[in-house]
């Protein structure tokens, strides 16, 4: 991580307790509040080729008051996309940048949604329960996604209760297959049954690997774990030791990981877990990260060649 190509970007973060959304450089330097006056926000996408910035507002859960904003770089010209009650608990928000979707898991709206970057065209994906009887079963509850463009699928969590070990991380096609609904699609896959709580997801779409942070009990929670996804499954534990750890970054180029927890803590590692480090510590309480390159830094990675799907109907 301290090679040339450790210089440049710049990480972007929610504050929960401050209602804040900020940025840093990657060595922890240059702290500078964005947009204040947020409402519980839980993560953020970054769209440097349009100058914006996307965050989820969770609002009250037991309102229906969630909303998506955005905002340029800068914070300035500040304005709802998806406006509040246009989804119930907003939580991951992914900016698909090949589709320009905006896709999000809802908490308690118990769904997968996605949209246009201005708002328009929103959709439910996936939808695992319907009513307050199944808003009560926190394993209906919809928390991490990301997207693989190159298979054109989803990925998404469930968390389960507090340290329960009924977490759930599955996957789908990105679309919903002709003749069926987001409530019965044969399509998904459950990936891993029993992860601790697991939060949110990251993906190497390079290297073929699935991160995911997890808030749960050790020695599978409160930490950062990885499975390739092309082939096997294999959950392999890479770094442990969060304070309720939430959001997760890649910088897939300088073989780096940053994480955030709730404690307000910010790491870096090597993308194995190894040499972590903090890089700030008491920022409040932290939820989604993002590590934003400069565009001289994004590349393009050619398709890898793709292996049969088995999908189990669940």
């Amino acid at each position: 991580m301290t090679d040339s190509r450790s210089s440049g970007g710049r990480l972007f973060m929610l504050d929960l307790s401050g209602d804040r959304i900020f940025s840093l450089n990657p060595d922890g330097s240059d702290p500078k509040t964005l947009v204040a006056g947020c409402r519980l926000p839980d993560s953020l996408a970054i769209d440097l080729a349009a100058g914006y910035i996307y965050w989820t507002n969770m609002g009250v859960p037991h309102r229906n008051d969630g909303s998506i904003e955005r905002a340029d770089l800068d914070g300035r010209n500040r304005r709802f996309i998806v406006p509040e009650g246009g989804t119930f608990t907003p939580k991951q928000l992914h900016l698909e940048k090949k589709s320009r979707k905006l896709y999000w898991s809802d908490r308690e709206g118990m769904r997968v949604m996605r949209a246009n970057p201005d708002g328009s065209q929103v959709e439910t994906l996936i939808q695992t329960g319907e009513g307050e009887g199944d808003r009560r079963d926190p394993t209906n509850w919809c928390v991490g996604i990301t997207v693989d463009p190159i298979r054109g699928q989803m990925y998404w969590t469930q968390k389960g209760a507090d340290d329960s070990g009924h977490g759930r991380i599955l996957r789908a096609g990105i679309d919903i297959p002709p003749g069926q609904r987001a409530t019965n699609r044969l399509d998904i896959e459950v990936l891993f049954e029993g992860p601790a709580e697991p939060i949110d997801l990251e993906l190497d779409v390079e290297h073929r690997v699935l991160y995911w942070t997890d808030r749960g009990e050790p020695p599978r929670g409160n930490c950062v774990s990885r499975t390739p996804i092309d082939g096997p499954l294999n959950q392999e534990v890479v770094l442990d030791h969060l304070m309720e750890g939430v959001g997760i970054a890649l910088d897939v180029r300088a073989d780096r990981m940053f994480v955030t927890d709730l404690a307000g803590s910010i790491y870096a590692a090597r993308l194995d877990g190894s040499e972590k480090r903090p890089i700030a510590m008491a920022q409040g309480n932290l939820a989604g990260i993002v590590y934003a390159k400069q565009p001289s830094q994004v590349i393009e990675y050619p398709a890898p060649a793709l292996v049969p799907l088995r999908p189990n109907g669940s």
